[in-house]
C-alpha cells in the first residue's frame, strides 16, 4: 500500500527490542539512532509519528517488565468490559461496528462455495496478509516473524475448499481503516468471523477489552463460562484470524508474562507497546 506513508517499518521496532533487551533500556536518543543508522532527528521524527510518544518514553513500552505494569496497572475485566458496552470511547471494537459469525453449518463446509480475497499490505507492525469475503475481513496475519509463505499457507489452509483470489484493491477500503482508523470511516469496517463455537465466544471476549488495556486467559474463560478451560481459551485465542481487530495481544497470562502470540512475541510487545503510547498520547 504506497499510499500508507505513515506506515512503521517493522524492522526498525524489532531492532529497538533487539537492543533494550540487550541492556539499552538507558540507552540514550543519540545511542539509539548511531545503532539503527539513523540520525537522531530521523529516529525522534519517526518514533513520535508512529507511537504519538518521545522515543525515550517509548522505551518503556517495550520492555519485557511493562507487561506485569500493564497487567497491574490497566487490567480490565470483561464483566465491566461488557457492563459499559462494545461501543465505548476507546475500543478497538470501534473500528468495526459490524460483525458476523459464520454459521455452524457453513463453518463445517471447510470454505466450500466461499470465495475469499486476499492482497498484502503494508501496517503499522510489518508487513501483513489480510483476507475476506463479500461480508468483511476474516482474516489478518503478520509476516515479519514468520515468513511471507508461512503467513500464506496458515491463513489459506483454514479453509482447505474455499476459492481464493487475489485481489487488494477488494479489501483495499477496509484495510485503510483498519490501519488508519483515526482518519477512516469506522462504521465501514465489517469483520466476518470464522471459527468454531468455543472460538467465536473467545473472540467475542477479546473485543470487549478496550484499547491500552489487558486481560488474562483466564478472565476470558471465567466470563465465557469455561472456567477450568484456561488451556483451550489459551489456544483458541491463538487461532485468532483477524489479529489486530480481535485483539488477541491483549491477553496475557495470570502471572503478568506475555504468553504465546501466533505471529510471534516481538509483534506482540510492539502491539502492546504502540497501544499504551496511544492511550497516554
Amino acid at each position: 500500500m504506497n499510499d500508507m506513508t505513515e506506515g512503521y517499518h517493522y524492522n526498525v521496532m524489532r531492532r529497538a527490542i533487539e537492543l533494550i533487551d540487550q541492556g539499552g533500556e538507558t540507552m540514550s536518543l543519540e545511542q539509539l539512532a548511531q545503532a539503527m543508522g539513523m540520525s537522531p532527528a530521523h529516529f525522534q521524527r519517526l518514533f513520535t509519528r508512529w507511537a504519538g510518544v518521545s522515543p525515550k518514553r517509548f522505551q518503556q513500552y517495550l520492555t519485557l517488565g511493562h507487561a506485569k505494569v500493564l497487567l497491574h496497572e490497566h487490567f480490565t475485566t470483561l464483566d465491566t468490559a461488557n457492563a459499559v458496552g462494545l461501543s465505548g470511547s476507546g475500543r478497538l471494537h470501534d473500528l468495526f461496528l459490524r460483525w458476523e459469525a459464520m454459521s455452524p453449518g457453513d463453518y463445517a463446509k471447510r470454505g466450500e462455495g466461499l470465495t475469499i480475497y486476499w492482497g498484502w499490505f503494508d501496517s503499522p507492525f510489518g508487513l501483513s496478509l489480510v483476507t475476506g469475503t463479500e461480508k468483511g475481513i476474516c482474516g489478518i496475519g503478520f509476516a515479519a516473524e514468520t515468513g511471507e509463505a508461512e503467513t500464506i499457507e496458515d491463513l489459506f489452509s483454514r479453509w482447505p475448499k474455499a476459492n481464493f483470489v487475489e485481489d487488494p484493491m477488494f479489501l483495499r477500503p477496509w484495510v485503510l481503516a483498519a490501519y488508519q482508523a483515526e482518519r477512516a470511516e469506522l462504521e465501514k469496517v465489517p469483520v466476518y468471523m470464522i471459527g468454531s463455537a468455543l472460538q467465536i465466544k473467545v473472540w467475542e471476549a477479546l473485543m470487549r477489552i478496550p484499547s491500552g488495556e489487558v486481560t488474562t486467559y483466564s478472565e476470558i474463560a471465567r466470563v465465557i463460562g469455561k472456567p477450568n478451560a484456561v488451556r483451550a481459551v489459551g489456544t483458541a485465542v491463538g487461532r485468532n484470524p483477524v489479529s489486530w481487530l480481535i485483539p488477541c495481544h491483549r491477553a496475557m497470562r495470570k502471572s503478568g508474562g506475555l504468553g504465546g502470540y501466533h505471529w510471534g512475541l516481538p509483534v506482540k510487545r510492539a502491539l502492546l507497546a504502540y497501544e499504551s503510547a496511544r492511550a497516554e498520547a
